[in-house]
C-alpha cells in the first residue's frame, strides 16, 4: 500500500522542481516523513488544518501550488484551480510515474518505513469538549513533547512519532491516531504520544 502523504511527497517533489522554494500543505494527520521530504526537496512544509474549506484558503493566502490530505485529497494551483479534483489528481500522478526513472515501489522502498494505528474515536461531553484540546496540549507539553493547535492537537517527539487528536464538530466524540518512522515503533505504542494516551487525555 502507498498512503496518501507517501504519493504527496511524489507529486511535491515534481511540482517543486518546477517552483523551487514553494509553499506545500498538508494536514495534522499527515507523517513527519512528509514535511522533511518537503523541505528536502527544497519546499517550504506547511501544516494545516484538515477540510476542503480551510485548505484552499490556505493556499490562497499563501500561494501554495500543492497541498493534500491524509484521507487522500490533493489540492493543485499548478496549471490547475486550487480545488481538489479525484480525476485530476489521477491524472497528474500517472504522468508523474511515467516520467520516473525506476518503478514506483522503489521510490517507494526508499523512503522510511512507516508504522500507523488504527483511527480511534473516543466519547468527550459536549460541556467539555472545545475546552479539552487545551487541557491536553497542556498536558502534553508537560512531557516535552512539540504540541501544534492548529487543529485539535498534534505532537511530535523525539522518536518521530506524530500523534493527533481532533473533536468532532457534529457530537460529543473525536477522533484520534498516529503515524510515525516504524523503527521507533516503541513509541508508538507504549509511550506518551500513544493515541490511546491521548484519548486518556481527552477522558480524563
Amino acid at each position: 500500500m502507498i498512503w496518501a502523504d507517501q504519493l504527496l511527497v511524489l507529486v511535491a517533489r515534481d511540482v517543486l522542481r518546477a517552483r523551487p522554494g514553494a509553499t506545500v500543505i498538508a494536514d495534522v494527520k499527515a507523517s513527519q516523513i512528509l514535511f522533511d521530504e518537503i523541505a528536502r526537496a527544497g519546499g517550504r512544509p506547511l501544516m494545516w488544518k484538515s477540510g476542503h474549506s480551510p485548505i484552499k484558503t490556505k493556499m490562497a493566502e499563501t500561494r501554495a501550488p500543492l497541498a493534500g490530505e491524509m484521507s487522500g485529497h490533493f489540492f493543485f494551483a499548478d496549471r490547475w484551480y486550487g480545488f481538489d479534483d479525484g480525476l485530476y489528481a489521477a491524472i497528474r500522478l500517472l504522468g508523474i510515474v511515467s516520467r520516473l526513472s525506476q518503478p514506483l515501489s522503489a521510490i517507494r522502498a526508499a523512503l522510511p518505513a512507516t508504522l500507523s494505528t488504527p483511527e480511534l474515536r473516543f466519547d468527550c461531553p459536549e460541556t467539555r469538549k472545545f475546552g479539552v484540546i487545551a487541557e491536553v496540549a497542556s498536558r502534553l507539553e508537560k512531557t516535552g513533547a512539540t504540541v501544534c493547535a492548529i487543529d485539535g492537537v498534534a505532537c511530535l517527539d523525539r522518536g518521530g512519532m506524530v500523534a493527533a487528536a481532533r473533536l468532532q464538530h457534529a457530537g460529543p466524540s473525536g477522533r484520534a491516531g498516529g503515524r510515525g518512522h516504524a523503527g521507533r515503533a516503541g513509541t508508538a505504542q507504549g509511550g506518551t504520544l500513544c493515541p490511546a494516551c491521548i484519548v486518556g487525555h481527552c477522558r480524563a
